[in-house]
């Protein structure tokens, strides 16, 4: 399995490093593709709200955003797509949540790729398939489930 990984970094801070995304990049998609590009951009409230706006009508930033790319047909391609990830937003729900950090990353960037690949959540049945994936995905690479409530 080959994932190759372009790491963007706009914004500086706690950041995770090009080895862990590749790690869970691997992991998430490990058995699920063979190969494939990813691009993951590391992006300030500001970026990640106009893209927000832009592409789901929602004028807000957001954790993290998905963009799947469509090879044409005949055209030998492995480009999977684009994940933006905003530091700010996952830096804050992993406090709120009382996660850690990177496990917060983690979750972020397997959610992501999921998306990349087809997954969705637009209903019941289909979150449920994710969410459970993302649980194997996680503990997979000893990170805990991040849909429990401990609170």
């Amino acid at each position: 399995m080959a994932f190759d990984c372009d790491i963007q970094y706009e914004v500086e801070g706690e950041l995770p490093t090009e080895a862990q995304f590749q790690q869970w990049v691997d992991a998430a998609l490990g058995g699920r593709r063979d190969e494939g590009e990813i691009c993951i951009r590391v992006v300030s409230p500001e970026e990640s709200q106009q893209l927000n706006r832009d592409y789901r009508d929602k004028d807000k930033p957001t954790n993290v955003l998905s963009f799947p790319f469509e090879v044409p047909e005949g055209v030998p391609l492995s480009l999977l797509g684009d994940l933006v990830i905003c530091a700010e937003v996952v830096a804050e729900e992993a406090q709120a949540q009382k996660k850690a950090l990177f496990d917060h990353w983690a979750h972020m960037v397997v959610h992501g790729c999921l998306h990349l690949i087809g997954f969705d959540h637009i209903n019941d049945a289909e979150a449920e398939e994710m969410e459970d994936l993302e649980r194997q995905i996680l503990a997979s690479i000893a990170i805990a489930d991040p849909y429990r409530d401990d609170n």
